[in-house]
């Protein structure tokens, strides 16, 4: 039998991109709620959770 393959991402990655994709999606609801625009919301929530990726990645490091 082939030994276990290494994990695809790390634990300190998985926390970082759920923590910042949790980010993204109240800030896109929050977005979505105060103009009612879905471009608007998902242009937010994905430049939110861009912005805070590296934000996370040293404050979790």
């Amino acid at each position: 039998m082939p030994s276990e393959a290494p994990p695809l991402l790390s634990v300190h990655a998985a926390v970082v991109f759920l923590s910042a994709s949790f980010v993204g999606v109240i800030m896109g609801g929050l977005v979505f709620l105060s103009e009612k625009s879905v471009p608007k919301a998902v242009a937010a929530g994905l430049g939110s959770f861009g912005l805070s990726v590296p934000v996370l990645h040293k404050l979790i490091g």
